[in-house]
């Protein structure tokens, strides 16, 4: 991970994902990320708000937090978009199961189990 504003993030955990509504009230979510050349990217259900939000406006902030979303560090403006390449999404999946292991095999195995999709979202800090 690279010094500047992506090495807030190395060794955390979660970051607090702001996505903006239409009329532009921030949404604040807390979630895994992994980091693969300079760019985060977290997975969540290709249904949440999250997603949806960002498919309006990619705008969003992030910040290194706790697992309650209480921020550690700055809040860093980004550009995010969903990762549409299966191929990519299969590899940014691998990147999680070797970060979080064992209970992101377990969250992996409720979403088939629950037939649930999922969606990758690459954020780059601007």
């Amino acid at each position: 991970m690279k010094t500047g504003k992506l090495s807030q993030f190395k060794d955390q955990k979660y970051l607090n994902l702001e996505t903006f509504r239409k009329n532009g009230q921030g949404v604040p979510t807390p979630v895994w990320f992994a980091e693969h050349q300079d760019v985060l990217y977290v997975r969540t259900m290709a249904g949440s708000g999250k997603v949806k939000r960002l498919r309006n406006n990619g705008r969003a902030r992030v910040a290194p937090c706790n697992a309650s979303g209480g921020v550690l560090g700055e809040w860093v403006d980004s550009q995010a978009s969903l990762v549409t390449d299966k191929a990519t999404s299969d590899q940014i999946n691998q990147l999680f199961i070797r970060k979080y292991g064992l209970i992101k095999t377990l969250f992996e195995f409720f979403y088939v189990l629950r037939k649930t999709k999922s969606a990758t979202i690459a954020i780059e800090l601007t």
